[in-house]
């Protein structure tokens, strides 16, 4: 299994001048994927991109493995860092991997050089988080030589040229998506389409987040006022508490009740731009579907266990990961069979009654006979939609 791991990523050849830009079998199975379900009208026009970091119990391997910003609050260990690609309908193209100290930031121009490359697209569109652009990139993106659109997004208080500045939510905003009138609806939102020093940017509402900011920033602030009572320094060194606090004299913090009110004008509000020439409302739900690439992070970490890794050399961890890539496209795609016919079902769930379906090989007057066990909760539509058939109760041999 380990020599079949390192077998994937075996053949990596230079695909250019970014040193973070190569080609292995990994890839090719990720291209002939996409080639055999592809269809007359697939296009790849518009993808969604996110990152996030795994780290090791061991050493990491010889390269991949390095210490850097950890997204599971894990600095002291090395770590790597994995990229997903969802095109328009959340189904995974293709995944990306780096060592552990490269930033968001460097990450993204090889990535739209591999995807206009691999997939044969001709226009595209990223959408991502904001924090994983700067300046230079985003003018990399709108030049003539890739001529991409993009969605980018970031909440208010990040954006200097927004800090100043109070809004009001009235009926400048647009609704997109209602209020919840039942627990599987959508979020609600509410977008406005101001224009700043000659650039446009979309505000978009949702009353949900603002209700969780405002409770999230009270149970910070009341465990402050707790711990404030005990000790100042400990206090310090908690990014959470940290903006919340003012420094009165060389040893003592009391609480920045200015900051406190200054934050609250940002719950629930985050920022777009955007090269795009769509109406604000179709921008804000393109980027509202950015969940799905978090989803999919959270089922690699949940669902198919990708940690814990113990391999010692680059090749079997790349190959490691991609296996829990194609476990998940696969997931991905008895999900979407499940929803043609109506129907979903908790993975582990599906698991479960999958595992309870056994056959057992008895002899009967010395024939020999085969006994299948009865298909338990949701195993025979599962098993339909997959177009596995189901064998006969008895079948004799």
């Amino acid at each position: 299994m380990y020599r079949a791991m390192d077998w994937l990523v075996r053949r990596s050849i230079q695909l250019g001048s970014d040193h973070f830009t190569k080609g292995c079998i990994k890839d090719e199975v990720e291209e002939l994927l996409f080639a055999r379900n592809k269809d007359l009208f697939t296009e790849l026009d518009l993808v969604f991109f996110d990152t996030t970091s795994i780290y090791f119990e061991g050493n990491g391997g010889q390269e991949i493995g390095k210490r850097g910003h950890s997204k599971d609050s894990r600095p002291d260990l090395p770590q790597m860092v994995v990229g997903a690609i969802l095109d328009g309908r959340g189904r995974p193209v293709c995944c990306e991997m780096w060592p552990g100290n490269v930033t968001d930031v460097t990450t993204l121009l090889p990535v739209v050089g591999r995807l206009t490359g691999r997939f044969g697209i001709r226009s595209l569109c990223i959408v991502a988080d904001r924090g994983m652009v700067r300046k230079d990139t985003i003018e990399k993106l709108e030049s003539n030589e890739l001529d991409l659109r993009y969605i980018l997004g970031v909440r208010m208080r990040k954006l200097n040229i927004f800090k100043d500045q109070n809004f009001t939510i009235d009926d400048s905003f647009v609704e997109v998506t209602p209020p919840r009138l039942r627990s599987s609806d959508p979020s609600p939102l509410r977008v406005s389409e101001p224009t700043v020093d000659g650039k446009r940017y979309i505000i978009c509402y949702n009353e949900e987040q603002a209700r969780k900011d405002s409770h999230d920033r009270e149970a910070i602030v009341e465990s402050l006022r707790e711990k404030l009572r005990e000790s100042d320094k400990n206090l310090v060194g908690n990014m959470g508490y940290r903006k919340y606090l003012a420094q009165r004299g060389a040893d003592q913090f009391v609480i920045d009740e200015d900051k406190v009110k200054d934050e609250a004008r940002f719950d629930g509000i985050w920022i777009l731009t955007t090269n795009m020439s769509s109406p604000a409302p179709d921008i804000a739900r393109h980027y509202k579907e950015l969940w799905m690439v978090e989803d999919v992070f959270r089922s690699v970490r949940t669902v198919l266990h990708t940690r814990p890794i113990y391999h010692h050399n680059d090749g079997s961890i790349r190959g490691h990961v991609f296996c829990s890539f194609l476990a998940l496209m696969l997931l991905k795609e008895l999900e979407s069979r499940l929803a043609e016919r109506g129907q979903s079902y908790e993975w582990q769930d599906i698991k479960r009654d999958l595992a309870a379906l056994q056959q057992i090989e008895v002899a009967m007057n010395d024939e020999p006979m085969t006994l299948r066990t009865e298909l338990r909760g949701c195993c025979n539509e599962v098993l339909k939609a997959a177009g596995v058939a189901v064998p006969q109760r008895v079948q004799i041999r």
